[in-house]
Formats: C-alpha cells, sequence, structure tokens
C-alpha cells in the first residue's frame, strides 16, 4: 500500500544516491555524476545523498534551459 505524495510536502526526501537512481529511472552511477556536478538538486548529509523529490521533478521537467 502506497501512501499519497503532498507535493508541497517539504519532507519527501529521497535518501541515498541508489534510491534518487531509482526515482529518476537513472543508473545510479549516472546519478552520482549528475549530483556531483550540480545537475541535480541534492546534498551531502551524514554521509548521504539526500534529495527532494518536488526539488528533483522540477529539474528534470523544467523546459526553461535549452540542452546543449
Amino acid at each position: 500500500m502506497t501512501t499519497p505524495v503532498d507535493d508541497d510536502d517539504p519532507l519527501d526526501l529521497i535518501w541515498g544516491c541508489a534510491a534518487i537512481a531509482k526515482a529518476i529511472g537513472r543508473p545510479e552511477r549516472a546519478t552520482f555524476h549528475m549530483i556531483a556536478r550540480g545537475y541535480l538538486p541534492a546534498k551531502r548529509i551524514g554521509g548521504r545523498w539526500v534529495a527532494s523529490r518536488r526539488k528533483l521533478i522540477e529539474v528534470l521537467t523544467n523546459d526553461d534551459e535549452s540542452a546543449a
């Protein structure tokens, strides 16, 4: 049973690079490099990467910036 996600919930966090990778449908290694280069909004806390699901969705669906 899944719990509905409130889009305004600031605590909708994804912990760990593997979980972030799964959430965005990318390999873990590629996700790590995207985070390390600043392409994805994530922070390192206590030795683990953490990201907001809402912010990831905003970045990945933003059409304002053209791909080079």
